[in-house]
């Protein structure tokens, strides 16, 4: 079988989140474990970083690996979706993990994937994991897939824990109250390792402290010691931040290729984080910091991040999903002064569109659309809730045919943001 035949099997015969929803998503650990013992425990032979968290779990992950990266560490990163390639999701110091082992791993190991009635995360964990092990990484930055108790990834015992925010999404499963949902992702801490929280809220602060204490975990929130100012760009590709901790700058001018306005509270998370590694002996100086900031898309090829497309006009897209993300993309779009707004959007089915809709303005051109995966909404329907926010536009069956109409639409000093589902964004990438 070639890669193309494997990577054909695996989504097909697989329960997948992105594809079946609820009915891949699992309520134990047994089969992780059970796969784990199997394939006899690779996450115990290199240190780990668990990353959970509504947004910026992606981004902060990215961070930490290339920082890492630049410290000189052998560094794992599992990271998901992808964008365009399977092989996204398991990294080693930036690299896809090689066809071969992918082949290789399912052709040895699919019949008893199967016979576990295997979801494709758990086999994706299990061939991470064994893939990390193989390479023999220094470490690994491991993000979480969905929520954190009852995720696959949580069988790792980390040197550190990382949950960077809390918000409302993907509520059936999680729960539909922050509280809920950050008792989901606390689930991560572990008795004695010391947690990073990213931000504070009165609403979820109660629920980790008390998660971390029953646990005799250290625990330490960003943003009570980091704040991250945002200076003028010098170039559109980067982003330049003022970093104080304490009252006391640090950096006078940090500078990432990160360019979302929202990554000031990723890269608070990630120096916290990088403050407790540095006491947990990893010996990261300043110069990895500030190398490893600059060169995250570089380090680790990061798509999807306020990815800029095309500059005339301007097309920038963004993996942001529910209601949190979305307003901070939205507050951005609307201080960036330009001349008309066109978005290209597309959901899945089990969004709630009533929180989400209302954030866009109604002065914009829209075109409605849907990924490829069963779980889309159908752009029709969606045309038709849009409308009863006044957010006008058309309908299109597919992400090339939107995105092709909102350029013939759009002038040189308009901006095209396309959004709305993850998957969406990956077509168009």
């Amino acid at each position: 079988m070639t890669y193309e035949d494997i990577l054909e099997w695996m989504y097909r015969q697989m329960p997948m989140y992105q594809r079946d929803g609820q009915a891949a998503y699992k309520i134990d650990l047994e089969t992780t474990e059970q796969l784990d013992a199997h394939f006899g425990h690779p996450h115990k032979y290199f240190k780990t970083i668990h990353v959970a968290g509504t947004n910026g779990k992606g981004s902060v992950s990215h961070i930490l690996a290339s920082v890492l990266q630049q410290a000189g560490y052998k560094t794992g990163l599992y990271t998901s979706p992808h964008m365009k390639d399977f092989r996204e999701r398991i990294r080693i110091n930036g690299e896809m993990i090689e066809k071969d082992f992918v082949v290789d791993f399912i052709r040895e190991n699919g019949n008893y994937f199967e016979t576990l009635n295997s979801s494709f995360f758990e086999m994706t964990v299990a061939m991470a994991f064994n893939y990390f092990k193989r390479q023999q990484v220094d470490v690994a930055v491991v993000e979480v897939g969905l929520g954190g108790r009852l995720d696959s990834t949580n069988i790792v015992d980390p040197d550190l824990s990382v949950i960077t925010n809390i918000s409302l999404d993907h509520t059936r499963f999680l729960g539909h109250t922050v509280k809920a949902i950050a008792g989901e992702k606390a689930g991560i801490i572990k008795h004695s390792r010391p947690v990073v929280i990213g931000e504070h809220h009165s609403d979820t602060a109660t629920v980790f402290s008390s998660k971390a204490r029953e646990c005799n975990a250290p625990f330490y929130f960003a943003d009570q010691e980091y704040s991250v100012e945002p200076l003028s760009k010098e170039k559109p590709e980067e982003a330049i931040y003022r970093v104080s901790r304490g009252g006391e700058v640090l950096f006078e001018k940090l500078r990432t290729d990160l360019t979302g306005s929202y990554q000031s509270k990723n890269i608070a998370t990630a120096l916290k984080t990088i403050d407790v590694l540095n006491w947990l002996g990893y010996g990261i100086n300043q110069e990895s910091i500030t190398s490893g900031m600059a060169n995250v898309k570089r380090n680790t090829a990061l798509l999807g991040r306020w990815h800029v497309l095309q500059q005339s006009p301007l097309i920038i897209c963004d993996t942001a999903h529910n209601e949190a993300g979305l307003a901070w993309n939205i507050r951005e779009i609307e201080n960036m002064g330009v001349q008309s707004l066109h978005f290209v959007l597309g959901f899945v089915n089990d969004k709630d569109l009533d929180t989400i809709l209302p954030l866009f303005p109604k002065t914009g051109r829209y075109y409605f659309t849907r990924a490829k995966i069963p779980r889309a909404l159908d752009e029709v329907e969606l045309k038709a809730k849009a409308g009863e926010y006044d957010l006008m536009g058309a309908s299109f069956s597919s992400s090339a045919e939107a995105l092709k109409e909102a350029r013939q639409k759009a002038g040189a000093n308009d901006l095209i943001y396309v959004g709305g589902s993850t998957f969406l964004v990956s077509e168009v990438i």
